[in-house]
């Protein structure tokens, strides 16, 4: 049974995947929220990133397609909203 936090919580992941890419769903969520929070620990602890790529390269391969597909939603959706 989920926390009445955590049901906030997936509330907030919610509208900030839809406000960044338009999509809402699980899958979406999912990538949105491990983008987020590579990108956070990108930005605080970048030697960890790296020690992290060292040591699972086929992660990181696979980190670079989220951040490639998140960035791509994120594009799409910007030029939906101007229209």
């Amino acid at each position: 049974m989920e926390s009445e936090f955590q049901e906030q919580f997936e509330a907030l992941l919610e509208k900030y995947s839809e406000l960044l890419v338009g999509d809402t769903s699980s899958d979406v969520k999912e990538k949105v929220k491990t983008w987020a929070l590579y990108t956070h620990i990108g930005k605080t602890m970048p030697a960890l990133i790296q020690h992290w790529s060292t040591l699972y390269p086929d992660a990181r391969e696979e980190m670079k397609q989220i951040i490639q597909e998140i960035k791509q939603l994120n594009e799409q959706h910007r030029k939906s909203m101007k229209k």
